[in-house]
């Protein structure tokens, strides 16, 4: 599934999940981590965590605050935006 821009992420309760009524409301649209037969649930927050990786990903994570020092790299090197990958230049 390609995310569009913007895109607004909803999570149900790990117990029930979404209401039915939205799911098919929103068919076409909606994502379903599969999991094992047999297990309760997956945890809320590792769903959302994959779910919002995902978009990420597909912007190449562009945007993000770059925090933290690399060693070999410069971070104001870096290059970057949604129709390429990112890439940054080794520091002289």
């Amino acid at each position: 599934m390609t995310y569009p821009d913007p895109v607004f992420l909803m999570f149900g309760k790990e117990t029930a999940g979404l209401p039915e009524e939205l799911l098919r409301a929103s068919h076409g649209r909606c994502v379903r981590l599969p999991m094992r037969e047999g297990l309760r649930s997956l945890n809320l927050s590792n769903c959302a965590a994959v779910a919002v990786y995902e978009v990420l990903r597909q912007r190449r994570f562009c945007g993000l605050q770059k925090v933290g020092k690399p060693t070999k790299f410069s971070w104001e090197d870096v290059v970057c935006d949604t129709q390429s990958n990112m890439s940054m230049r080794k520091n002289p």
